[in-house]
């Protein structure tokens, strides 16, 4: 028998997801190397969301919409080198490799190149999809050349902070 899910799952997923964002941006702000711009869906287009339903009867204006639902969250540009990373953001409380796989298909599917970051109680990991493939849905934990292990070792303190709040 399906186990029947309690009303606040679903919003306690979001929140989770929302703190994940958070958490990614202000760290990496403080790391101070990239410029870190908004980029998913509900921040740039808030309002084509809201007329997504009536777009479902055109299949052309469908497919658009369905790969701009898919937008990565993040748009991280370095301030020195001239490079753009597309980041989507993750809050797992266990990261497993079928579903990093799964995520990183989808994400190159849609926008490539791409990269994933994933907050977990665990630490914190970041790599491209294009590495999550070839290492079979293998993540990498976010290295200390792109935030710097005191800051990371902040931010993790503080995701476990939310931790302890969710579970009261």
């Amino acid at each position: 028998m399906k186990q029947q899910k309690e009303p606040l799952d679903f919003p306690r997923q979001l929140i989770k997801g929302r703190i994940a964002e958070v958490v990614f941006e202000q760290m990496f702000r403080e790391a101070g190397d990239f410029a870190i711009l908004r980029f998913g869906y509900e921040y740039t287009l808030p309002e084509l969301a809201q007329y997504q339903k009536s777009y479902r009867d055109n299949a052309k204006a469908d497919k658009v919409m369905e790969t701009v639902r898919h937008a990565p969250d993040f748009v991280l540009a370095s301030k020195e080198k001239g490079i753009v990373f597309l980041v989507e953001v993750k809050y797992r409380s266990e990261v497993r490799a079928v579903e990093m796989l799964k995520l990183a298909k989808s994400a190159v599917n849609r926008w490539d190149p791409s990269w994933i970051f994933v907050a977990s109680p665990e630490t914190f990991y970041l790599s491209s999809c294009h590495e999550i493939i070839n290492a079979s849905g293998v993540i990498k934990e976010l290295s200390v050349g792109w935030v710097a292990e005191d800051i990371q070792k902040r931010y993790l303190g503080l995701l476990h902070e939310f931790e302890r709040c969710a579970k009261r």
